[in-house]
């Protein structure tokens, strides 16, 4: 067990905070935004503390961090927090769903694994990784860093996903594939072949845009 606080004050801190309060050991201790956002003092009653000052009101040695924030900007707002978290000397928890199965995979840390999550042996994911609910993550593959799977992604086996994806519900990835840095794959997007970096994928099979997700 470890004493947490949570960055954010959004849906999914909400989220976080019922996970872990529900479904782990872990004890919530507090939640930390960055000064400019910060609006009060506390947040389902517990404090809320500037990012800015949390060493000194609650020190690396004594407590950890958990950052499950969305996507935005291809995961690189999540990565920065991680880091800056980790600059401080902090460690980052996972959380894993009790409902979710797994079978001793290797999991980094400030990942947040949702409930009905099927990941198959000989399969490991990486840092920062989000996969919400009732995604299928096929045996042999690899999941890097800063990537969020929404729901119901169907990826088969020996699949490699680059850093910076996102993958939209439903989506379906054939075995074998390695989806490219920075790719954005649809919602229902059929991925047939490999993706080239920093692109947008949509249809079935999917077909890349002319929009760069460099941008987004």
């Amino acid at each position: 067990m470890a004493k947490i606080v949570i960055f954010g004050v959004n849906d999914l801190a909400e989220l976080a905070h019922y996970y872990l309060t529900t479904d782990s050991d872990h004890e919530v201790v507090a939640f930390t935004v960055h000064r400019e956002y910060k609006k009060a003092d506390t947040y389902k009653d517990l404090p809320l503390v500037d990012f800015e000052n949390i060493s000194r009101v609650y020190p690396n040695n004594d407590y950890k961090l958990f950052a499950p924030m969305i996507g935005t900007k291809m995961n690189r707002l999540r990565e920065k927090v991680y880091n800056e978290g980790k600059s401080l000397g902090y460690d980052f928890i996972s959380y894993i769903s009790s409902k979710a199965t797994l079978f001793d995979n290797q999991i980094g840390d400030n990942c947040f694994i949702l409930e009905n999550n099927t990941i198959q042996p000989f399969t490991t994911i990486g840092n920062n990784v989000i996969l919400w609910s009732g995604n299928h993550i096929g045996h042999h593959s690899v999941i890097k860093d800063h990537i969020f799977f929404t729901s119901h992604v169907v990826m088969s086996g020996h699949c490699v996903i680059e850093n910076y994806c996102v993958l939209g519900v439903n989506a379906t990835i054939r075995d074998g594939v390695t989806v490219a840095e920075g790719s954005f794959i649809a919602m229902a997007a059929s991925i047939t072949k490999n993706t080239e970096a920093w692109s947008f994928y949509k249809g079935n099979p999917a077909v890349k845009s002319d929009r760069s997700t460099r941008d987004m």
